[in-house]
């Protein structure tokens, strides 16, 4: 079982940056990638990004250019640098981790971008 613990979510206004933070605990070995997901109400979970062990990649379309997604392997834990934020990032977020095809979930955390 793979544990995720989320920090850094809140309230910043338009324009704004935020870092969230994601550490992963417990049987840690073959995660292949970790990341991030976003609900907003009454809106599907979506991407935001994903980091994988081979160092790749991938970006919803609507944060590309603006959030930054990175790990720090010796600590276990993946960032999500988000910059120039708007009102349309509002949601939950969900840090995400993919150990031999199961997916892990964190907790969820609120960002709220005000105008």
């Amino acid at each position: 079982q793979v544990q995720l613990v989320e920090s850094g979510g809140g309230l910043v206004q338009s324009g704004g940056s935020l870092k969230l933070s994601c550490e992963a605990s417990g049987s840690i070995f073959s995660i292949s990638a970790m990341g991030w997901y976003r609900q907003a109400p009454g809106k599907q979970r979506d991407l935001v990004a994903l980091v994988w062990t081979s160092g790749t990649t991938n970006y919803g379309d609507s944060v590309v250019g603006r959030f930054i997604i990175s790990r720090e392997s010796a600590k276990n834990t993946v960032y999500l640098q988000m910059n120039s934020l708007k009102s349309e990032d509002t949601a939950v977020y969900y840090c995400y981790a993919l150990q031999r095809g199961s997916g892990y979930w964190g907790q969820g955390m609120q960002v709220t971008v005000s105008s």
